[in-house]
């Protein structure tokens, strides 16, 4: 993929999207064992795209740099 042609705001919007479809996803039928891994996976794929999604992003000479602040929000 070319560079000149990489949005990273889209990208980054795209994990938004991805979250937020994760969040809102039905539980499938399943019981058990089954059950709690996929609600196990549910919660690390919204973390992971929420993450992604606060991430500043940029391209430099071909490299992309996603910058994602993890530090405690100071209390209000």
């Amino acid at each position: 993929m070319a560079g000149d042609d990489f949005d990273v705001d889209a990208m980054i919007q795209r994990f938004g999207a991805r979250a937020r479809a994760v969040k809102a996803r039905g539980m499938p039928p399943v019981e058990g064992p089954e059950r709690k891994r996929f609600i196990e996976q549910m919660q690390l794929d919204y973390m992971d795209y929420a993450m992604l999604s606060d991430a500043k992003g940029s391209l430099d000479d071909g490299i992309l740099t996603l910058r994602v602040d993890l530090r405690p929000q100071p209390p209000a």
